[in-house]
């Protein structure tokens, strides 16, 4: 995310420019920009920025107007909730995040616009931004405070990052079961289903059937049979079929 930017245009409260900060940090974009802001205060800003959000406030680019502030920049992004009139082809945030994450223009520099708390960005200033990305809501509430309007459009870029550069979240999930597991469930749940006379013991083969689509559909996992495995032995036990004890009991 080295090749983002994210541009705050006369940002009203330094507190809001703190969270900015902070979803920045959390979503690995390291340059952050103020233009035109008269009223910015660090001090202010910092509680909300959390340490590592801190670190960037202390690095934040200063200019007078918009217009300074996104000379260096090849592509430019203005975020706006009014996309009426003239404003056409806007992008959507992940529409967008797919252009400035290409593998082809990594290497150009983009800057993302978001405008003041209270009006947006002004027509002059949406003027200097060849795209405008507008990020859909209820039509009964529009509105986005500015952070989460920041995070909402970095969360998409960060989508495309390669997974080895971002930070790995284990997985709980076991293993699916076999043909063979699911046969010994079959059979283990039409036993118990017999023992507490659910199934007539004329047929139960037959009626079992409907049970069997609808374990087949569910995609049972490891850890989901040895919980059916486990009701099925305890309702057996409390039947008086299996011994009492822990060794009749199958944990989950």
């Amino acid at each position: 995310m080295n090749n983002i930017a994210v541009i705050l245009c006369r940002p009203k409260y330094s507190e809001n420019v703190g969270s900015v900060a902070r979803a920045c940090i959390n979503m690995g974009c390291s340059r952050l920009i103020i233009a035109g802001s008269q009223t910015f205060d660090p001090q202010r800003a910092a509680p909300l920025a959390t340490s590592r959000g801190a670190e960037l406030l202390r690095s934040t680019e200063h200019y007078p107007n918009l217009e300074q502030a996104l000379k260096g920049f090849h592509r430019v992004f203005a975020t706006s909730a009014r996309v009426g009139g003239w404003r056409k082809g806007v992008f959507l945030p992940w529409q967008a995040a797919q252009e400035i994450m290409h593998p082809e223009t990594l290497d150009q520099d983009t800057a993302l616009v978001f405008g003041p708390e209270d009006k947006g960005l002004a027509n002059h200033e949406i003027e200097l931004c060849p795209r405008i990305i507008s990020i859909p809501t209820t039509s009964q509430a529009w509105s986005l405070n500015l952070s989460q309007a920041v995070l909402l459009v970095l969360y998409e870029c960060f989508k495309h990052v390669p997974a080895a550069r971002t930070r790995h979240i284990p997985s709980w999930d076991s293993p699916p079961v076999t043909q063979e597991q699911m046969q010994l469930l079959h059979q283990n749940i039409q036993e118990t289903l017999l023992l507490i006379d659910f199934l007539q013991p004329d047929n139960p083969d037959y009626f079992m059937l409907p049970l069997k689509r609808f374990l087949a559909k569910t995609g049972i996992r490891q850890h989901e049979f040895n919980l059916l495995m486990g009701i099925c032995r305890q309702i057996k036990w409390m039947a008086g079929r299996l011994p009492p004890g822990p060794a009749s009991r199958s944990q989950p």
